[in-house]
């Protein structure tokens, strides 16, 4: 899966601003920085997207990475997803988009290829710009809201004290997941992490 397959394209979901940093939705972004970081791919604006995207290998002469968070609110990721897929002649197949999921509980995270959304706006508008489900989802379950609160008041505020406590390590794992999906495979990376 190294370089004569092209390069993957890591796309971390989420919504740009200061003011949404530490929410629920913008797990993605945290996975996505947490990544570029480990392949030393230095994230900047992009000249032909509206996405900050950072570029760089996995381990020496592994797979090219490029990493990325579109600076447009979640429900318009698909546009910059769309545009540096065609930019870096990447398939759908080698696409991973990393998000918050309502339907998992919190720190467990799951993968899979294709699909539907979830009505998860984000992946709705990648799928729209790119004319397929047919790509990877890493998905950070963030738990269901208590009581009757509304899951849209919910996804855009911050993790608990109590979740912060965990949220460092659960990124940690997140980016493992995304590392594996690239070097091993959906499947393989299902079998390991599916069971914690």
């Amino acid at each position: 899966m190294a370089e004569e397959s092209g390069p993957w394209l890591v796309v971390g979901l989420g919504n740009p601003g200061r003011e949404y940093a530490g929410n629920r939705h913008n797990v993605g972004f945290m996975v996505a920085d947490l990544v570029a970081a480990r392949v030393g791919g230095k994230l900047g604006r992009h000249r032909r997207a509206m996405a900050e995207v950072g570029e760089g290998r996995l381990g020496f002469g592994g797979p090219k990475l490029v990493v990325a968070k579109p600076l447009t609110f979640m429900n318009l990721s698909g546009g910059p997803v769309a545009a540096l897929a065609q930019f870096f002649k990447v398939s759908p197949g080698q696409i991973i988009a990393v998000h918050d999921e309502l339907d998992i509980d919190y720190g467990q995270v799951r993968i899979k290829c294709g699909g539907g959304e979830g009505g998860h706006n984000g992946l709705r508008s990648m799928s729209k710009s790119l004319g397929t489900k047919d790509y990877v989802r890493v998905r950070f379950g963030v738990g269901r809201p208590p009581g009757r609160k509304d899951p849209a008041d919910y996804v855009l505020s911050d993790f608990s004290s109590g979740e912060r406590k965990e949220l460092e390590f659960l990124v940690d794992r997140a980016a493992d997941v995304v590392e594996s999906v690239v070097t091993r495979g959906v499947e393989p990376t299902q079998n390991e992490y599916h069971g914690r």
